[in-house]
């Protein structure tokens, strides 16, 4: 295995709310190897994009990285200056924000707004960032890239809008991407050509990847890693092939459960997890996933359960599996 260019040790970001300290990522470890694609799942609320927000540093106050650090190469990202990172974010790691509307000032050029990324990085002129960002509009797919330089973002439909992002992120050939949902508002159609726009560009980069996603079938398609997390855990991390044909955790497997599968009965009735999610305010002891789940038992709910390697980098955090080696 080569060096991993990012690696995660007990990563813990809080929000400190009214109602309580909100424990949003709680004791998270990973790497992410050159080249590779990690991808994140879980569901809503179960710490993924704060995950990526820390690793940018771009969490704002009531929010705060409380512990942990995070090394891209041998540099811990948490101890820079605010200076030293911002020429390490938008250059060496990128990110791909859900809602390119968002993403997009609206008030700039999409032009512009890809030139200047270029020009802050890697110093060039007003006349050799514009060619630069054509070039890179043509890249992703934008029809008359010169002609649309100087148009706004309202003036593109969401996958444009969507492509628009991707150029500016991809356009200091980063050595990290990382893509936060990136097809969520997009239609089926669109979700599929932004996805293979995405493999292809990491592939050309050879960019390692971190792919945040809540489908299961973009897991299968597009990750050489998958990272499972549960309000704000880590339940599961393996090789995409062994966690889909074995998964061990029983959320990962409830997950898996939930998938419409080809060739099933048409009648088949389709499986969901018990329960809503735990929001992990004030979390109580014990493994946050008991509440939802048939095979807890009295060990579950005082004890955290810790990360256990099976074999080859598979990872389970849960009590069952220390009964069973028992």
């Amino acid at each position: 295995m080569p060096e991993p260019i990012l690696t995660v040790e007990g990563l813990k970001t809080y929000f400190q709310l009214r109602s309580g300290v909100l424990k949003a990522v709680d004791g998270l470890s990973f790497s992410l190897a050159p080249g590779e694609v990690l991808c994140i799942v879980g569901e809503s609320g179960s710490g993924k994009s704060v995950t990526a927000q820390s690793i940018m540093r771009l969490i704002d106050p009531p929010g705060e990285v409380v512990e942990g650090h995070i090394r891209y190469g041998d540099t811990d990202l948490l101890s820079l200056p605010e200076q030293k990172m911002e020429r390490i974010r938008g250059d060496r790691i990128c990110m791909i924000f859900q809602d390119p509307m968002t993403a997009l000032n609206p008030v700039f050029t999409i032009g512009a707004q890809i030139a200047e990324g270029l020009r802050e990085h890697q110093g060039l002129g007003r006349r050799e960032a514009k060619a630069k960002a054509i070039e890179l509009l043509r890249l992703v797919g934008i029809p008359q890239a010169e002609a649309r330089f100087g148009d706004y973002p309202h003036q593109f439909s969401g996958g444009m809008r969507q492509r628009v992002v991707i150029a500016g992120a991809i356009a200091c050939q980063p050595d990290i991407l990382i893509a936060d949902e990136p097809t969520t508002a997009l239609d089926v159609t669109i979700q599929a050509q932004i996805l293979k726009l995405l493999s292809e560009i990491q592939k050309r980069l050879h960019s390692a990847m971190i792919l945040i996603t809540h489908d299961l079938g973009v897991v299968a398609a597009m990750a050489d890693r998958v990272l499972v997390m549960y309000a704000g855990r880590m339940v599961e991390y393996g090789d995409v092939e062994t966690v889909f044909r074995e998964p061990k955790h029983p959320y990962t497997i409830g997950l898996m459960d939930s998938i419409i599968r080809l060739g099933g009965a048409r009648d088949a009735e389709l499986r969901s997890i018990p329960g809503m999610p735990l929001v992990p305010v004030d979390p109580p002891p014990g493994c946050r996933f008991r509440f939802r789940c048939d095979e807890a038992h009295e060990r579950c709910e005082t004890e955290t359960p810790p990360p256990r390697d099976l074999r080859d980098g598979h990872s389970v955090a849960c009590h069952l599996l220390a009964a069973e080696k028992a």
